[in-house]
């Protein structure tokens, strides 16, 4: 258990550290590279969620194809050395990320937060428990069929509706690309 609490910890401060690089750093391709290193970071912690499905989802999407394409877009930029000037949003920004932060810190303060403990449960059945625990143990054994059962039975409609409506900025992007090099 010692080692499972240093990997989220340690994976805590990266995550954090890196995110907070992505924001103040200047050179927006430095800050791109941190980017990545959020995303791969946030991906080990689904892992330790017993949520692979959601890590390899994480690296797939958004640790490969959102960063190459950020960092694409970095790269064919003019006078991305410059780096990132500075705005009048900025204090402002700052404000309302602190409300949002003290907001967040009051819910998690103020939250009676139930665990699923056997011993806890009063005046629950025997039977209850025991359903209660398996239960538990189905939702934290393996996602993946079940994920797979409702993006392609019970949601399949919305889930190729999605990649329609992909398909089609995609393909407005290319012709909008064409457009600016005639």
């Amino acid at each position: 258990m010692l080692s499972l609490d240093m990997a989220f910890w340690t994976m805590a401060v990266v995550t954090v550290v890196s995110a907070a690089a992505v924001v103040l750093l200047k050179d927006v391709f430095r800050a791109a590279l941190c980017l990545v290193l959020t995303f791969m970071v946030v991906a080990g912690l689904f892992v330790l969620l017993s949520a692979e499905f959601l890590a390899v989802v994480q690296v797939l999407i958004y640790a490969g194809a959102i960063s190459i394409l950020i960092i694409f877009a970095i790269m064919l930029t003019r006078d991305v050395h410059q780096g990132n000037p500075s705005n009048r949003f900025r204090y402002p920004a700052l404000v309302l990320a602190a409300l949002l932060l003290a907001a967040i810190v009051l819910v998690v303060i103020k939250t009676d937060w139930n665990q699923l403990d056997s011993r806890v449960l009063p005046g629950a059945p025997t039977e209850a428990v025991g359903a209660t625990e398996t239960g538990v143990k189905n939702v934290f054994s393996n996602t993946t069929p079940v994920i797979a059962r409702l993006l392609l039975r019970d949601f399949v409609l919305p889930f190729e509706v999605a990649s329609v409506l992909l398909l089609a900025a995609i393909l407005g992007a290319l012709a909008l690309v064409r457009e600016g090099e005639g």
